[in-house]
This record gives C-alpha cells, structure tokens and sequence, in this order.
C-alpha cells in the first residue's frame, strides 16, 4: 500500500488508504483524442493498483463530455474505444460508458440528492475541473450538473478510491463531504501530478488561487496542440516539442520537461540517462537540476530520447 503512494501528489487520507484491504478503484475521463502524455500517468497508477489486487473501473464519461461540447455521443464512444485501445497496452481494466449509466433512473436520484445537499457556490466552485471558466458556465446552466454527475458517478460505482490529476480535487472534496450527509460511502482521493503545459504559466495569472484551480488552468491540453505531447506525435514531433518547452534553469515548478522526466518517465519508463549520469529517482535529478548539474539543454536531450522511446511502444 506504500508502494502504490509513490509517484502520487496526494491523497485524502493516506491513514484511510493504508487501512485498505483491497477494493475498488475508479477514474472518469472525457473521451478525446487524440490524448497527451499527461494521461499516461493515471493511467500507469491505475495499473499499479489492478496489479496490487483492486478491481479497476474505468468510466468513458461521453455524457461528461457531450456537456462540455466536446462532440456528439456517437463521436465520444468512438473517440472513447480508441482510448481504451491505448490503456489495454497498459493495463487490463473493467470499462463503463456514461451514456449507459444515464439510463439508470437510480444514477439520476443520485445527481438530485446530492444537489440537495450542495450549495450553488460549491457547485460553481468544482467546474474548474471541466477547464472552463466562470463566465462560460453562466451562458449554460447543463455545465452546473457537471460536477454533480462527477459525484453521483463514484457512489453509483461504489468505489473504495476515486483516483484522477490534482484538477479533480474540488469534485472529490465534494463527494467525500456529501457522502457523510447522505450516509453513503466517503471515498478516498487520490490524485496524481499533473503536467504543466510546454509553453510554461506565463505570468501566472491569478496565483491567489487555490492549487488545484491553477493545475487546472495550466495543464497540457489536447485542444492546443503545441501545449501538449500527443500519443499520435511522430518522433519529429516529439523533439521539436520538447526543444521548444519552457524550461527555466534551476527551476522544478511548473516546469514542463522536468515533470515529464520525473512524474512520467523515470517511475514508469525506467532508470533516465543524463549524460553518463543514471537517475533513478524524481528527487534526485530534481536536486541536480536545483544546483545546475543538470541544465536545460541536457534534460531536454534526454527526455526526447526516452520519451520516443516510451511512446513507440503505445502506438496502435
């Protein structure tokens, strides 16, 4: 149960996750293609639990994402098998389609009491999750029941731990508060890094809020291509991307290669080799990097290298 903490950024709480026994464990995602690299992660550690015994449950949210006008249901289950196709190179998984549960009658009473147990500042406050902003909710109120449905999705499923990036916090928090007034079962939380966009956060535009608001705001992002290593890119590709990346000298924090190296390639991809120099672990490199033993130039040499690599054996 330690182990499978690893390469996590947090999770709530780790004594309720340690007194686990096993159990369940589920991740919703929008059905898009194609995906970037920063999927891989969760799906890496949803792998690690099905080998540690969970029973993984997968939600291909097409409801989720016709919400968010992301395409028709028809357009997000295709977009959603081509997913799976790519996840099964990584791990075997049970799969459930949002458009199949929405015929439930019993899913809808689940999204109408938890509405009744949260405010409408709560609600807005959870739709960074869908990357949209404050004022783009406003013009469409279907985008309010986005993270009720986020909710009713865990306690239909009924699962133990509800896993996703540092973006899905607020719908997590959500659930575990409202599970407590509806006597249901409060789920665990477990969020894994985030990778920020190769174009960096700029200036960082409201740094006042809340962390999971600001990994939501600046992640990488299918629907800006050049923000994001996609599963599709060509080796070309993946070069020129990662030359092009903001990353800063001496500076980890939202920096895009780095977190590539250290959240993605060396857990997953094995030892990274930096100039004669073999990091096995995150913090290590995240040290030398610190003190300039490692520059820019270098890591970003590496990481092409590896990330090639790593992407060729995903390829349909």
């Amino acid at each position: 149960m330690e182990r499978l903490l690893m390469n996590v950024e947090e999770v709530v709480t780790r004594e309720e996750f340690l007194r686990l026994k096993g159990g369940s464990a589920y991740l919703g995602f929008e059905p898009l293609w194609p995906i970037h690299i920063g999927w891989l992660i969760w799906a890496y550690k949803l792998a690690e639990l099905k080998e540690a015994g969970f029973d993984v449950i997968v939600l291909v949210a097409t409801w989720h994402a016709w919400i968010n006008d992301k395409g028709s249901i028809e357009e997000l289950r295709a977009h959603g098998e081509r997913v799976r196709a790519v996840l099964d190179r990584i791990g075997k998984f049970k799969y459930v389609y949002g458009d199949d549960v929405a015929k439930d009658p019993k899913y809808w009473e689940l999204v109408v009491k938890i509405a009744k147990e949260t405010s409408l500042a709560r609600v807005k406050r959870a739709t960074p999750v869908m990357g949209r902003r404050a004022e783009e909710v406003e013009l469409d109120f279907s985008k309010l029941m986005y993270p009720l449905m986020q909710v009713a999705d865990i306690f239909y499923l009924g699962v133990d731990v509800a896993v996703g990036g540092m973006d899905q916090r607020r719908a997590h928090m959500l659930a575990r508060d409202v599970a407590e007034k509806l006597g249901l079962k409060k789920p665990i939380a477990l969020h894994t890094p985030i990778i920020t966009s190769l174009s960096g956060t700029g200036r960082m535009e409201g740094t006042h809020r809340e962390i999971d608001e600001v990994y939501a705001m600046y992640k990488m992002s299918k629907s800006k291509p050049q923000s994001a290593i996609l599963i599709t890119d060509s080796e070309e590709d993946v070069r020129k991307k990662i030359w092009a990346a903001y990353c800063p000298p001496r500076e980890t924090k939202f920096n895009p290669v780095f977190e590539i190296a250290a959240y993605l390639l060396i857990p997953y991809h094995g030892p990274l080799e930096i100039k004669g120099r073999r990091y096995e672990e995150g913090n290590v490199l995240e040290r030398d990097y610190r003190e300039g033993v490692v520059t820019p130039q270098e890591l970003k040499e590496a990481v092409a290298s590896a990330l090639v690599g790593l992407l060729s054996k995903l390829k349909l």
